[in-house]
């Protein structure tokens, strides 16, 4: 083979790789693009039944928020509640990672958390990082107050900050950034799960008859907008 012909065959190669390096970054944007827009039919219909989440959203009151006056956690009982051994936190732990290994007094030692809210994967361990997965209220326990649980009974804002429809482990930062936040102010880094956790904060809102700000409808509304069935 002649040094022009080596030549040609080098251009060539380095011309293809480039290529192929396109086609794979247009592949990851792609699945980028279509990932977030998905919202599972079988999961809007253990939420909201024969509703649509854009249905079930539009049937939640919309009002401003009322005061915040006389908020307190202990409004929504004394930190989590027990069933048996097990506390609600770790219920949730055991619930949401994998290859857990739990104690005999039902508290999670550790496990992996492939996290919703940033996407990625948290090697979790009792005592060394414990703060590193928190329980997040998908609908805050502050935003639910000033959009109706104050009008809740005690027992009901217990069972609320208790119920598991309402809970999630995730990244202990996000769950900070987050704070108290709607939907308005504030969505999970992680596109891909946007969907679902809007749908997640209409049905938890649905369940305990709260409203929504007319803001924070029109952001789950565009979130949903997005969202195709599969």
């Amino acid at each position: 083979m002649s040094v022009k012909q080596k030549l040609v065959r080098r251009q060539t190669m380095a011309l293809l790789v480039t290529i192929l390096m396109g086609v794979a970054v247009w592949a990851s944007q792609e699945q980028t693009q279509v990932q977030p827009t998905v919202l599972s039919s079988q999961l809007e219909q253990q939420y909201f039944g024969e509703q649509t989440a854009t249905e079930a959203l539009d049937a939640l009151e919309v009002k401003g928020r009322a005061p915040k006056t006389g908020y307190a956690r202990s409004e929504f009982g004394d930190g989590w509640e027990k069933q048996g051994l097990c506390d609600t936190r770790n219920s949730i732990l055991a619930r949401d990672m994998t290859e857990t290994a739990i104690d005999d007094e039902c508290r999670v030692q550790k496990g992996i958390l492939n996290d919703p809210y940033t996407g990625t994967v948290i090697s979790f361990e009792r005592g060394t990082n414990s703060s590193a997965v928190q329980i997040d209220h998908v609908v805050a326990l502050s935003d639910a107050w000033q959009k109706g649980a104050q009008g809740l009974s005690r027992d009901e804002r217990v069972t609320f900050a208790n119920d598991p429809l309402n809970l999630l482990a995730v990244d202990g930062s996000a769950n900070q950034q987050k704070s108290d936040g709607d939907a308005a102010t504030w969505l999970p880094p992680n596109k891909a799960f946007r969907c679902q956790y809007v749908a997640r904060q209409v049905a938890v809102k649905k369940k305990y008859h709260l409203w929504v700000t007319t803001a924070e409808k029109d952001a789950i509304s565009r979130i949903l907008g997005q969202c195709r069935p599969i």
